[in-house]
């Protein structure tokens, strides 16, 4: 697994003050990373513009060869995870310094990643103020249960954590379902949240308008054969991302009186070393340690952060591509051994 020869002493680092004291200075020296108007209108050409260039060839080709449609869907889906991450930024207020500029441009790429702004945008918010807190999971989290929670559960249940933790359900089946049918209906928090419930339900009447008037213009097939395997290679690689920022085997839980937020930025948020080219793709997602100590930093400065902080080497847990296979194996926090273990090591336990 993934840091197995840095766990133990990673483990022990989460638990010491001066961590805490290296996150708080990183946080502050971060702060001077703010948005450059200049540097994010660039970004967002650059990544709009031909991701809608390749929409248009897509739905040039369509008709004619399917595999060139997949072919190409493949660069569309990148700089769609790409918009995703710029308007992750704007829910942050930091794509733009003015919150009005933020918002608008939120909102139009919502559209587009078939995400509701407002709805993402505080329930991200809750979920950097309690990453790592095992008290306050359940909101903007994958759900992760502690051996101890696992095993109180009924067979029934068991079986039904063990399918959502399972790779292809989480990701192949359930991050298009998602993205595509249930972020459009409010239900359980959503639905008893009045905002979360109109945000949902007007970017629901912005899809009908704009996708309806594509497909009056060129056909509802076009439309569907263009855009949905965009969206769902974009959906895999999305969840893929999310689930490698928090999910492995020495990374940071705590109950709520020992949890501290900076420590859990430090030790909870993997920093995900990509090729740059990927890099690029993802707008600098995978350095997430940096972005959870300060979530103002634009994703085109997160590098910049990285470079600034040496104390970050040492610190960081780096995953690699190859350590972030490994890393779906792992599936209950172990609160014991302050570790993330499989379900077949419960077995000599249970013995």
């Amino acid at each position: 697994m993934p840091g197995d020869s840095a766990s133990a002493g990673c483990r022990a680092d989460a638990a010491s003050p001066a961590t805490d004291a290296i996150g708080r200075m990183l946080s502050r020296r971060f702060k001077a990373y703010g948005a450059d108007w200049k540097r994010s209108a660039f970004q967002l050409a650059t990544t709009a513009i031909p991701f809608v260039g390749l929409l248009v060839a897509i739905a040039a080709v369509w008709r004619s060869s399917y595999a060139l449609v997949l072919l190409l869907a493949i660069p569309a889906a990148g700089l769609l995870v790409r918009l995703f991450i710029i308007q992750h930024d704007c829910g942050h207020g930091s794509f733009f310094r003015s919150r009005a500029a933020n918002d608008a441009l939120g909102r139009i790429l919502s559209v587009l990643t078939l995400t509701p702004y407002g709805h993402w945008r505080k329930g991200h918010a809750i979920h950097h103020a309690s990453s790592g807190n095992l008290d306050r999971r359940g909101r903007g989290d994958v759900e992760i249960l502690t051996v101890a929670e696992y095993e109180a559960l009924s067979p029934l249940r068991q079986l039904g954590y063990r399918l959502y933790r399972n790779p292809f359900v989480m990701v192949l089946l359930g991050a298009p379902i998602n993205f595509i049918v249930l972020q459009r209906i409010p239900r359980g928090m959503s639905f008893r949240d009045r905002d979360a419930r109109a945000s949902m339900l007007s970017l629901d009447l912005a899809l009908i308008a704009v996708f309806g008037l594509a497909m009056a213009t060129v056909g509802v097939a076009t439309v569907l054969a263009t855009y949905l395997p965009v969206m769902i290679i974009a959906s895999w690689v999305g969840n893929w991302l999310f689930y490698v920022q928090h999910q492995f085997d020495d990374t940071y839980w705590q109950r709520d009186g020992d949890w501290d937020f900076h420590t859990a930025a430090l030790h909870g948020s993997s920093y995900f070393e990509l090729p740059p080219v990927l890099q690029w793709f993802s707008g600098n997602i995978g350095l997430h340690h940096v972005h959870h100590l300060c979530s103002r930093v634009p994703n085109y400065r997160l590098q910049a952060c990285v470079d600034s902080a040496p104390e970050l080497r040492r610190i960081a847990k780096r995953i690699s591509l190859r350590d972030s296979l490994a890393c779906w194996k792992l599936s209950l926090w172990d609160e014991e051994r302050r570790t993330m273990v499989r379900f077949g090591d419960l077995r000599p336990r249970a013995a």
